[in-house]
């Protein structure tokens, strides 16, 4: 049995990771963050508007600066960006500093949740749907690698997964 300090979230756009995570937050009595949120807060503009002028390789630095003071914290919950498993550095550090938890939305359901959201450069596509296909299989071996639980997203509320996580957490990850 570990003692983890953090709680972090990771998944596809879409996934609930925000969601859950205040939910979580609360329950455990921890502070919350959103990764992406902090990163508008920053630097006062929206994602959209960082890719347009940085490039996602400019957001990917931003988001592992982000990540890196974020992870330094104690006691916190935090959903992560959907493409913060890109970067070694990023998986290395989730792991290492906090209990993760991937929660795994199939494509359809995550495209029903985002498609009129115009805050997602990367579904800024002729066929959304197949870019979020081509995300999921590429990313959810790195999200499987990263976590330590795989919750399946797609068939549960927000607050059954909230109730199942907290459970699984006092029973693998908190001190006797």
């Amino acid at each position: 049995m570990e003692n983890y300090r953090n709680l972090y979230l990771v998944g596809l756009m879409g996934a609930g990771k925000t969601t859950v995570g205040r939910q979580l937050g609360k329950r455990l009595s921890r502070s919350f963050f959103d990764s992406d949120h902090e990163i508008v807060e920053r630097t006062g503009v929206p994602i959209p508007t960082i890719f347009e002028i940085e490039g996602e390789d400019g957001f990917r630095r931003r988001e592992a600066q982000t990540i890196r003071e974020l992870t330094a914290m104690s006691n916190i919950v935090m959903a992560t960006g959907g493409g913060v498993v890109l970067l070694p550095e990023n998986r290395q550090r989730l792991r290492e500093t906090g209990w993760v938890v991937y929660l795994n939305v199939p494509p359809l359901l995550l495209y029903e949740r985002t498609r009129h959201d115009r805050n997602r450069p990367l579904l800024h596509v002729p066929d959304p749907l197949a870019k979020l296909e081509e995300l999921h299989a590429i990313r959810d071996p790195l999200y499987r690698e990263t976590a330590h639980i795989v919750v399946d997203g797609g068939h549960l509320v927000a607050s059954g997964i909230v109730l199942h996580l907290l459970k699984e957490f006092n029973q693998q990850c908190q001190t006797p």
